[in-house]
């Protein structure tokens, strides 16, 4: 099983970026899909997450009203759709699944992708 995550780059402040999480070897759908992201000297903190059904979805509120994630069951691959973009959004982000858990602690997700890394700057 795996889950790759990609689409990050360079960005001006405002802008906009949408990341994917394609998952290999199993069913997105079976699974709740957290959305994670670490900037450098800082922990990680959860950004977002969407329940196996896509029935229900958390923002960090850092991230309300700018981000929205979602779900395409034929491409079996999640999104995360990022606007008005902050320098603060600088990050490596990462998506993760879990098998039973739908929340925001990191402990919960079974298995991590590898990060793709978002830069917001002029």
């Amino acid at each position: 099983v795996q889950l790759q995550a990609y689409g990050g780059g360079l960005v001006q402040p405002g802008g906009s970026l949408r990341l994917s999480c394609a998952a290999k070897g199993f069913t997105l759908g079976d699974y709740a899909i957290g959305w994670f992201r670490q900037a450098p000297g800082k922990e990680r903190e959860v950004v977002s997450c969407i329940s196996g059904s896509g029935g229900s979805t958390n923002y960090a509120n850092s991230v309300k009203g700018r981000f929205t994630v979602s779900r395409d069951r034929a491409k079996n691959t999640d999104y995360l759709e990022m606007n008005r973009l902050k320098p603060e959004d600088t990050a490596i982000y990462y998506c993760a699944a879990a098998w039973g858990y739908f929340g925001t602690e990191s402990a919960g997700y079974d298995f991590w992708g590898q990060g793709t890394q978002v830069t917001v700057s002029s």
